[in-house]
């Protein structure tokens, strides 16, 4: 039998912390009458001991089992009351994972028992990952910080499992992004960033369970600073080498991070973790109902961010990130739930500006989702500097513009210039805007021109679920179509969606696999969908969107008037205005232009030190001729781009003489010196 002392304790030190001669054992209730580590054979099989910590500072219970070694396996049971009208939900039965443990011996599995009475009497032991002792290395330095500049959103299964170059046992892991041939699609494209989608430990809603589905996407955790067995069957060491695979091509890595809520879902849900150590303090509560949690984020429950142990933990879970996996920054899902407290979201909350303070985490990038879906969750633009934010605003209206709405040019134009009507003061500038026409929620870029309605019915909820509104046209026909009029026309229409991106003030981001033609069949919610849904079909890549994407990247890399993060308000730059609205005879847009409805174009000529660029966008179908404007003396014009005909080579353009933008377009030229 081992023993386990008080005296050589360590509360302040959180989870299971290896010593010299034993391991630290320290966990939060501020409620539980006691808890208890409960120790595994290394089978995971066998229960074989049960030592009830024995110390108590203020709300943390604590011990120390001297002879214990790394990678013991554990488990925790509360004991206290289970009295939901007061919140509390202790259940002895309930084998409880270490919120802070740093590696689990398996994946969680939903399993029924796992959940609310009538399964109280059911030790839920065979059914729970045991948590394992681990003492990680720690990483090496970020890249230096920057704007993280061209994003890649990457779901990390679906993006290897159909790689036909990627080695079989690697194939849908993270260590599969650290392989050569991935790196070099990466660099090939003009990658800057990739953004991980969820990487720590999850469970699948239990509605899945009962349809055969399961959770792809990974926005329902439970232990948020240890790697899910399936993503990273190699752990912090895995998290590791692929962060330095890719900061050895000069890419940094974000983070996609839950700290919204957790998968023990509603009160029907799984008691895993949190709901069996300290429900009450942990969850956020309506205003006298304690058992009524508040669901602010669609899953069931939401952490209470204004609880000091949660704002501890949120803190800890992201610097476990950074200390063992080197992580350059986060974007944080629903991240208005971080700021909020009993009075509703503020930018000043106390775990914004513990985030902001800490030591290890105020020099990285924080992206938000500026949204949950409580009252006044819709926060886009009022995150202090230096958050960074997700655009919905730049989506929709992009979008709306190529669907050909009515009186969308002002719109354009703001959406081109940065958003300063969302980001302007505080010290921000257009680098706090993430731009982007396609994300993982929602329609992928092809589907956007392929399907009007979303088509949802493989997750099982008779096409509820998903936007309603998508913004989207499928070019006259709904989903697959062999008609290459057709065909044609979409591809044109998703050149001009990404060329919308990359010539807009602000970071650009597109969703891994956009690149090369990518559908879901219409479903804009396939977090449901682990299979060929959102695997990404490496052999059916379309090569040529590919290279177009990689040539916009580039183009945009290489011309400061494009990737400036100054917002576009007409200011001297060098002597000229940082852009001129243009009218079709290359003079500035007369008031009544802006207010035509029936406009369907906008072009403009951006400068920034040392460079200029015309940038024309026409949304109709027919080609619009114009004239350019006067270059600057000493300069000449050259066609850099045409998204209508991406093959067209460079060549140099006469000013004032008439030009032709194709239908449906964007046309990039570039100022040059001679």
């Amino acid at each position: 039998m081992r023993r386990i002392t008080a005296e050589r304790g360590c509360p302040e030190r959180l989870g299971a912390s290896l010593g010299a001669e034993g391991v630290h054992f320290a966990v939060f209730s501020a409620h539980a009458e006691r808890i208890e580590l409960c120790l595994f054979e290394p089978s995971g099989i066998v229960e074989a001991e049960r030592l009830t910590l024995p110390g108590r500072a203020g709300d943390v219970h604590f011990g120390f089992v001297p002879g214990l070694r790394e990678g013991a396996l554990y488990g925790l049971r509360a004991y206290g009351p289970f009295d939901p009208a007061c919140g509390h939900r202790f259940d002895p039965v309930k084998l409880l994972v270490d919120p802070y443990a740093l590696r689990l011996d398996r994946p969680f599995v939903y399993h029924p028992h796992l959940g609310a009475p009538p399964s109280r009497a059911i030790d839920t032991a065979p059914l729970m990952p045991r948590a394992v002792v681990a003492a990680p290395h720690r990483a090496g330095p970020p890249l230096p910080f920057a704007s993280p500049g061209f994003t890649y959103e990457l779901l990390v299964r679906a993006f290897t499992q159909r790689h036909p170059e990627v080695p079989a046992p690697l194939r849908g892991t993270l260590g599969a992004l650290a392989e050569p041939v991935v790196l070099d699609h990466f660099q090939k494209l003009g990658v800057e960033t990739v953004e991980l989608m969820p990487l720590a430990a999850a469970i699948d809603e239990r509605h899945l369970s009962a349809l055969g589905l399961s959770n792809a996407w990974g926005y329902n955790p439970v232990t948020h600073m240890a790697p899910d067995p399936r993503l990273a069957p190699g752990g912090w060491a895995e998290v590791r080498r692929t962060v330095e695979a890719l900061h050895a091509r000069g890419i940094r890595v974000l983070l996609d991070t839950v700290l919204n809520h957790s998968g023990e879902s509603d009160h029907g849900g799984p008691t895993l973790c949190y709901r069996g150590l300290d429900n009450a303090t942990y969850y956020a509560a309506s205003p006298g109902e304690p058992d009524r949690l508040v669901n602010h984020t669609g899953t069931g429950n939401m952490f209470d961010f204004a609880a000091e142990p949660v704002a501890r933990m949120g803190i800890d879970a992201l610097r476990a990130w950074v200390d063992y996996g080197g992580i350059d920054g986060f974007r944080y899902d629903l991240g208005t739930v971080l700021g909020r407290g009993a009075d509703g979201f503020r930018a000043d909350a106390r775990f914004l500006q513990k985030l902001l303070s800490d030591p290890v985490l105020k020099d990285r990038l924080h992206v938000m989702e500026p949204w949950d879906i409580g009252p006044g969750g819709y926060q886009v633009g009022a995150f202090p500097t230096p958050f960074l934010e997700w655009q919905d605003r730049f989506r929709d209206d992009i979008r709306r513009f190529w669907r050909g709405e009515a009186g969308l040019v002002s719109a354009l134009a703001t959406r081109l210039s940065g958003s300063p009507d969302l980001f302007a003061g505080g010290g921000r500038d257009a680098s706090h805007g993430v731009n982007f026409v396609a994300a993982h929620d929602g329609f992928t870029l092809a589907d956007i021109v392929a399907f009007e309605g979303k088509h949802n019915e493989a997750n099982g909820e008779g096409n509820r679920d998903g936007h309603g509104e998508n913004h989207s046209w499928n070019n006259g026909t709904e989903g697959e179509t062999f008609d290459p009029a057709i065909l044609t026309a979409r591809a044109r229409d998703i050149r001009a969606l990404l060329a919308s991106v990359f010539v807009s003030r602000g970071n650009p981001m597109i969703v891994a696999g956009d690149e090369m033609g990518r559908t879901q069949g219409g479903n804009n919610n396939a977090y449901a969908q682990d299979n060929e849904t959102i695997w990404v079909e490496w052999n059916a890549a379309d090569e040529a969107l590919l290279a177009f994407t990689a040539r916009l990247a580039k183009l945009r890399r290489d011309t400061p008037a494009l990737s400036s993060l100054a917002f576009l308000t007409g200011a001297s730059i060098e002597g000229e205005p940082d852009v001129v609205w243009l009218g079709a005879g290359g003079e500035p847009m007369a008031p009544d232009e802006w207010s035509d409805a029936g406009r369907q174009w906008l072009g403009a000529r951006f400068a920034a030190p040392g460079s200029t660029a015309i940038v024309y966008l026409n949304a109709a179908r027919s080609p619009l001729e114009l004239r350019l404007p006067e270059p600057a003396p000493g300069r000449t014009f050259r066609l850099a781009l045409r998204s209508d005909r991406p093959e067209a080579e460079a060549e140099a353009l006469a000013p004032g003489a008439p030009f032709e933008i194709g239908a449906r377009s964007v046309t990039v030229i570039v100022e040059s010196v001679g």
